[in-house]
């Protein structure tokens, strides 16, 4: 496996993906492994480019690794854009499940049912 790199990937299918990319070289095939590939699609509001809107390339699967056959790609541009980068590194570190912790107040947790069903009592009942 040689070194990590950002690419921008358009597949023979039509699809164009985003990732951290490595190749894998074997013996008779040389194969892709992507982390965590994503669709990115530009929002345009007003004729103008506002944003980007980031999903995970695979909707279906929590799985953030893959490997594709080289012979599945249409051609792949290492990325150097570093606005890009800093997008799917954000993107990544919020989606990724793995860091997230129970709820608590500072992130809008207030209760649970039980205590939210006796405080609506209490005040129906004044």
């Amino acid at each position: 496996m040689t070194d990590e790199f950002y690419a921008t990937i358009k597949l023979k299918t039509g699809e164009e993906i985003f990732s951290k990319v490595s190749a894998l070289e074997e013996e008779h095939n040389n194969k892709l492994l992507l982390h965590f590939p994503i669709v990115v699609e530009e929002i345009i509001i007003r004729g103008r480019p506002a944003g980007y809107k980031m999903e995970p390339w695979l909707k279906t699967t929590s799985d953030d690794l893959f490997v594709i056959d080289l012979d599945n790609v249409m051609t792949m541009s290492e990325s150097s854009d570093i606005e890009m980068v800093l997008y799917y590194d954000e993107y990544i570190k919020k989606s990724n499940r793995d860091n997230y912790s129970k709820l608590d107040s500072k992130m809008g947790y207030l209760g649970n049912i039980k205590d939210a069903k006796k405080a609506l009592e209490k005040l129906y009942k004044l």
